[in-house]
Parts: structure tokens; sequence; C-alpha cells
């Protein structure tokens, strides 16, 4: 295998010297007892992870603090295997194993995420630990093809003090601002933490569009070629304030009553110009250019209110109970103007504006049994619902109208933890989903309803039973059902004039869930002096794939008789997606005795996939680019109170056939960020974050070629440093 990637090769390289070190030197000495104290704190999470019978990585609080970063997004971004869509440091959706959207599952304390939320709305300090589960479990849910991240809230602590951090960052000459407190009860009978995230903050916006189509001549019609150029710049602001609670009350026999509330209101606006120019040319006439200028008005507001709750009895030595809930309410708010200054009718002068609101709730009650012989059984049931509530106006009367839509999920699941002996233990459960959506619209009403029933198998394997070193097997199903979208959205009419690339969205009721059979093996190397080597490979086979398919029609209900390109979901068919991920964490002087006890972290993955019915080559899923890598190390100067560090993360570009007719180009992404944090004192500290040090243009495309008409649409996006100074205090 050739690797031409920088990342790769050191990560090759610093793996095999470290495989060689373990091998012929001895362990280190032993250090003073400030170096035991930051290797125990760092060596938590990597034991859980050790010790856990299903395959996960764990990311406790020094790693969340490590880089300083803004959102979690960005801390995910540098763990095996994890993608993030969209522009550098423009943040975007979580991706595992470089899946398309809705095979990661998004855990909040073990809760499934309500609808409306985000990722990035929460910041690290906001966060106790991460979990990384790459297969899924009875207990966490089967909705996971690609895996499942589990956020888990900060726990109070009333010995520690307050955590206030005040930064202000600079990005393209804009400045932004922000402030994050952490308080810890200090009160009975509670104990718990409050912490309050607030912002401000300017972004920029340039992008720059080139669409160029060909019609070939057909009887009467004559051949037609255009260029377009869409250029549009805007300026927005947005303000936000995020808060949670995580409320503990401990009473006797082992009961326990956890309370979490959480709120996020966000307000943004945005104002911009588009500029737009086409060259067009009929039956390879000279060229008639027209020009034309719109300026853009955004507005939008969310505001999200949760509580969560849990509560946990112990009914004896061997048996526990715990019932969880979640209530909670979303709103969004959207208005959108154009105003076109020209009259070549190239933009034109509309208004829109949406609004919706979701109520949302969970019920899920679990019973854990610890039985003879290294049995543990845990069983449940869980329930959830959602409805929603949409009101829309548009400038073209048949994409406006309200929906009214609901979902009504139901499960029960068993599984079985079994030590079976020093060398093996397992992990075997099954779980069954049943999920019902429904809603109307103007185009009436809409229903779909599936179920789904996952066996799930784990194992590992310890060669000898005080070893280090560890195999792990999972034989699992799981699967990805459609969104309310994909099902009962409206129809979206195309803002500019229709085209391949410029499509019409419709739902598909008819949708059924993905199903994929999977199997994960990884190879496991705990360090005694802390850190971890390990492979892991993966292959899913996934029947039903949900894809957007363009199509053209004359029989749509808003332009009959009329040729409209309708992109729409539809189960394509089966699909495969295999890959292997490395991952190398140490200090360097367990390498080298002699060199400097630089922290490293190291990653490499590469990822391959394959629509069946879609003829290759780039016949892979969606959004799945070949390779991820990251290279990133941390170094404490002892001489003087400073710590320095940075990470390399790196994407290749690739292409996409999504049909016969379908391409989709994603640009490549190489990201570099840097740290420094200067300590005054215990209690106070200043950190200086550039991310983003190298900027480049990040570009997308999507082609169409059929029935006589190509079309290329090519998207430049420009994306800028962000340096970010903070001061971080306890008190």
């Amino acid at each position: 295998m050739k690797i031409q990637s920088p990342a790769a090769l050191a990560f090759f390289s610093l793996s095999s010297c470290l495989v060689w070190a373990q091998s012929t030197t001895p362990n280190p000495p032993v250090q003073d007892m400030g170096r035991v104290e930051i290797k125990s704190n760092r060596d938590n999470p990597t034991e859980e992870r050790r010790q856990s019978t299903a395959a996960k990585i764990v990311i406790g609080r020094e790693e969340l603090d490590k880089q300083g970063d803004g959102t979690l997004g960005e801390v995910l971004k540098r763990l095996p295997g994890v993608t993030i869509q969209g522009a550098p440091g423009r943040g975007g959706a979580i991706r595992m194993r470089g899946l398309g959207g809705g095979y990661t599952q998004i855990l909040l304390d073990g809760q499934r995420v309500p609808p409306g939320f985000s990722i990035e709305s929460i910041t690290p300090d906001m966060v106790e630990k991460v979990e990384i589960m790459r297969a899924p479990t009875a207990e966490t849910g089967a909705r996971a093809i690609a895996g499942t991240i589990n956020i888990i809230l900060r726990e109070g602590q009333r010995a520690n003090p307050d955590d206030l951090k005040v930064g202000t960052s600079f990005e393209n000459g804009y400045r932004s601002e922000g402030l994050n407190w952490i308080h810890n009860l200090k009160t009975e009978p509670l104990i718990g933490t409050l912490t309050v995230s607030a912002m401000k903050s300017w972004r920029p916006e340039d992008a720059t569009t080139i669409t160029e189509s060909a019609v070939e001549a057909s009887g009467s019609m004559p051949s037609v070629y255009s260029l377009r150029e869409r250029h549009s710049v805007s300026l927005g602001q947005r303000q936000g304030l995020n808060a949670n609670a995580r409320l503990m009350w401990r009473g006797q026999e082992g009961r326990t009553l956890i309370l979490m509330p959480f709120v996020v209101y966000s307000e943004s606006s945005s104002s911009g110009n588009i500029d737009l120019s086409q060259k067009l040319s009929l039956n390879n006439a000279p060229q008639t250019n027209t020009n034309d200028s719109a300026n853009t008005g955004t507005n939008n507001r969310f505001v999200m209110t949760r509580l969560n709750g849990q509560w946990n009895q112990r009914f004896s030595a061997n048996s526990r109970f715990e019932f969880k809930f979640g209530l909670g309410e979303s709103n969004f708010n959207s208005r959108f103007n154009q105003v076109a200054q020209g009259s070549t009718g190239l933009l034109s002068t509309m208004q829109e504006s949406q609004s919706f609101k979701d109520l949302s709730q969970t019920w899920n009650a679990k019973l854990t049994q610890v039985l003879g012989n290294g049995h543990q059984m845990v069983s449940g049931i869980e329930l959830e619902g959602v409805r929603r509530t949409e009101e829309a106006v548009a400038e073209v009367s048949d994409d406006a109208g309200n929906m009214r839509a609901r979902t009504q999920r139901w499960a029960i699941f068993t599984q079985d933890e079994w030590a079976i002996n020093p060398k093996w233990s397992a992990h075997a459960g099954i779980r069954y989903e049943n999920i019902l959506t429904q809603g109307s619209n103007e185009e009436g009403e809409k229903r779909n309803q599936s179920s789904v029933l996952t066996p799930l198998l784990h194992a590992v394997w310890k060669p000898l039973p005080d070893s280090r070193d560890q195999v792990r097997m999972s034989l699992t199903r799981s699967y990805k059902t459609p969104t309310l979208f994909n099902l009962v959205a409206r129809t979206a009419l195309s803002r500019e004039t229709n085209s391949p690339t410029r499509p019409d969205r419709i739902g598909n009721p008819g949708l059924k869930p993905e199903l994929a059979t999977g199997i994960d093996l990884a190879v496991e190397r705990y360090l005694a002096d802390g850190g971890v080597l390990s492979a892991n490979l993966f292959r899913r086979n996934i029947s039903d794939l949900i894809r957007y398919v363009t199509s053209e029609r004359y029989d749509t209900a808003w332009a009959p008789g009329l040729r409209r390109f309708v992109s729409s979901p539809q189960n394509v068919g089966d699909a495969i997606t295999q890959g292997l991920e490395l991952e190398a964490k140490f200090r360097l002087n367990q390498v080298w005795t002699t060199a400097p006890a630089v922290d490293v972290r190291s990653n490499l993955s590469f990822f391959g996939s394959k629509v069946l019915d879609v003829m290759g080559p780039n016949n892979r899923l969606d959004q799945q680019p070949s390779m991820t890598a990251n290279l990133g190390a941390d170094y404490r100067i002892r001489s003087f109170p400073l710590t320095v560090g940075g990470n390399v993360n790196i994407n290749p570009d690739y292409t996409t056939r999504r049909t016969e007719q379908q391409w989709v180009y994603q640009g490549s992404k190489r990201v570099v960020d840097v740290y420094g944090l200067w300590r005054y004192s215990p209690s106070t500290s200043l950190r200086m974050t550039i991310s983003n040090l190298t900027p480049r243009d990040y570009l997308t495309g999507s082609t169409y070629i059929g029935s006589g008409l190509s079309e290329s649409a090519n998207t430049q996006t420009r994306n800028w440093q962000n340096v970010q100074l903070r001061l971080e205090m306890k008190i």
C-alpha cells in the first residue's frame, strides 16, 4: 500500500518505533509525584475503555480541555474515523467511519438527543466525558450503523472551585466574544453543577458557484449553452446562551435522583449580496450576456428547553432499577428576503418564512441483575414521541403550506454481559423497535410504519489473563430509519431557475429503513505507562439504502405539463462499506528514554464502499472519503509554566457517483490547529489557540448528464484563520 500523506508516514513510523520499544526497552524510571498524578488522570478513560466488553473510546476531562476548543465537534474531529462535514472552521454534522447523515447515533446522558439539537451547541466545558461506541448494543440502541456518540454532561464536586473562562477571537478582521462559567454546588443535600455558556460572534461568508450547462438540439428545439457565475457574500451575527445543570440527590439504600435541565437560546441575522451573470448561446450563435444582483437578509431564532431525569433504586446488592425520562420543546423561526436590483429575471424579489415547534418526550425503564457464574443481565423498555407543527409562507404559492406530523417509537431489549473465564468475556443482546411516522400537509395524509429486530454479539479475548493485549470481536445488526423530513416534508421549490443541480425537493412516505449486518475485529495493546495502540477492521452490508435521487418529472402538481427536476429520497438497493482504523497514543519517552515527555496522538483510517446498484467507478456511499488522518502532540515545558501543542487533520478529495446520471465532488481538507497555555498560577491561565492555521478554499461540485442535458456546478467557499485568546480562572 502506497501512502503519500505526511501524517500517514508519521503515524506508521511512530507506531513501528513504539512496537519495537515495547519489546526491547525497559520501562522508564519512576518520575516525581507530579508525573504520577498526571498519568493517573490520563489513564482513567483508557482503563474504562480497556475494561468495556463492547468496543468504545472514552474521552475524559483532560483531553476535552487540552486544545481549548470552542465546540465539542472540534474535539471529536481528531478521533479515529470521525469527520465533520462542511468547510473547515465552519462546523457541521458529525460523521463516523465516513458515513453520511443518520448513520451516527447521538446520545445525551444515554438518551437520544431531541429534535433540532445540534452538537455544536455544546462546549467542551459542559461535558464530563464522551463515549464513542463503534458497534451498537441492545442497551444504547441499534440506530447506529456507523456507531454511537454518548455525551455525558459534567458532574459537580463540592470540593472543586468554580471555573470561569472569558475569551475573544478574531476571524477575517471580525471579533467575537465568549464566556463559560461552571459553578459547583456547595450545599446539602444536593450535589451538582451549573454550566453557563454565552457568546456573540460575527461570521463572514464568501462563495462562488460556476454552473455550466448544455442542451442538445432535439426536433424543433435548439441547442443551448449556458454559463452562470454566482458570487455571494454575507456577514452574519449570532448571539446565544446555553445553560445546563446536573443535580443529584442521594438517599438511603442506593436511591438517587438526577435532574438535568438544558436550555439553548440562539439568534442570528445576516445581510449580504448576490451577483449573478449568465452567458447564453442558442445554436452556437454569438453569446448574450446578462447580469443581475440582489440584496439578501436572513433572521433566525431557535429556543430549546429540555428536562432529563433519572431515578436509581437498588433493590439488593445484585439488583438495581433505573428509570429515565425526558421532556422537551423546540421552537424555530426563520425569515429570508431577497430584493432583486435588476429586471433581467435572473434573480427575483421574494420573501419566505418558516416556523416549527417540536414537542418531545422519552420514557425508559431498565433493570440490571447480577447473576451467578459471571452473568449480568440488563433488560428494559423505551418509549419516545415527537410532535411537529410547521408553518411556512413562500413567494411561490404552491411552496407555501402547513404541516402536522408525529413520530412514535417503542422498543424492548435484553442483554447479558458474561465473564466466561479470565481470558474470555462476552456481551450478547437482542432488541426490537417499532416506529410509526404520520403527518399531513397541503399534499394530503402520509404514513409510514416499520419494525426492526436486531441481535447483537460482542466478545473480548485476552491471550494471557494478566496481559494488556486483547482482541475484540463484534457481530451486529443495526439500522437507519427515514427522518421525518424524508417522509412527510412539504414540497420545497428551487429559489432559482430549476435545473438538475438546483432541483425541487419532496418527501417520500414509502421509504423503508436501511438494515445493516456488521462485523468488527480489533486488536488492542494498552501500554504500561499509559497510552494505547489499536487496529480495528469493520464491514457493513447495508440493504435498502436511502439516497436522494434527482429525476425529470412532467406530472408535478405545482407545474403540470412542464419539465421539472425533482430530488426525492428513495431506497436504491444494497451497499457495502468496510475499513481499517489505526490509532497510537503514547509519550515520546516511552519510545526513546532520553526524549522529552511529548504526548503523541495519531490515527489513520481507510474507508471503502460500493453501492451495488450503481455503476462504477466511484459508486461509493455519500460523503465517505477514502481516508482520514490526524497527527497531534502536546508538550509541557517544565522550566517555564507553558504547555504547547497542535494537531493536523487531513481528508482527501473524492468523487461520488450517486446514480447513472449524477456525480458529486467533495474537496480536500487540511486543517492545522495549534495552541499555547501559560499558567500564571495554579488558579489562573492564559490560552492562545489558532484554529485553521493555514486556511484553504473548500471546493464542492455536482454533475448531471442525461436526456440530452449536461450540467455541472462547482462551488468555491472561502474560510479563514481563527485566533482565540482566553483567560481561564478557578474561583
